[in-house]
């Protein structure tokens, strides 16, 4: 019975330490779970997230942004990639570039972002830092939907995380971590349900 779960083909994108890649590789390993990881991408060459890919023999590739005169040329180099390798959905994991509107409208629907904050609260780079500044209770992550506008998309799934009084930076973005792992690969699983 479990082995009658048609898996889509995800590829990853990635630009550090991949912690969220490696939930959503060790989820694709069940039989039951409608994904294989087989492709991960990466803006950096140092990205430890490249290491996981290989340890998990996934094929990945470096991009580097550097190499691209512009954001568009960067992202269609890319989008080759993905044609090339058959791709259905896109997972962003700690991917820190903004796509060019040409690349998100070619995925739409189809590519998801995860955010550490409860959206649309505290939008962008510093969201951790941000929610515990304004004196929050709660902050959490977000599994959404990608679009041109920066942390918009439709929310697929969220998590709460509670602020506690002696939280720093470091300790509440490692508890929400901890829900990351867990909301990714449920959040994909949900968006190819859909399709």
């Amino acid at each position: 019975m479990g082995n009658s779960v048609k898996k889509h083909r995800v590829a990853v994108l990635i630009s550090g330490n991949g912690s969220n890649l490696q939930a959503l590789i060790d989820a694709a390993g069940k039989t039951d779970y409608p994904a294989n990881i087989v492709l991960v991408i990466s803006n950096k060459e140092d990205a430890f997230g490249l290491t996981r890919a290989k340890n998990a023999g996934i094929p990945s590739y470096v991009v580097n942004h550097k190499d691209y005169n512009s954001r568009e040329e960067f992202d269609m180099a890319v989008n080759a990639l993905l044609l090339q390798n058959q791709i259905e959905f896109v997972c962003l994991a700690g991917f820190m570039r903004i796509l060019s509107a040409r690349f998100v409208n070619i995925w739409k629907g189809r590519m998801l972002n995860i955010h550490p904050s409860l959206l649309p609260d505290f939008k962008g780079a510093h969201a951790v830092r941000d929610a515990l500044n304004s004196g929050v209770k709660e902050s959490g992550c977000s599994v959404h939907l990608v679009t041109e506008e920066m942390d918009a998309g439709e929310i697929i799934a969220q998590a709460k995380v509670p602020i506690l009084p002696d939280d720093t930076q470091e300790t509440l973005h490692k508890r929400i971590h901890q829900q990351e792992h867990i909301l990714y690969p449920r959040s994909l699983e949900l968006l190819i349900n859909r399709h």
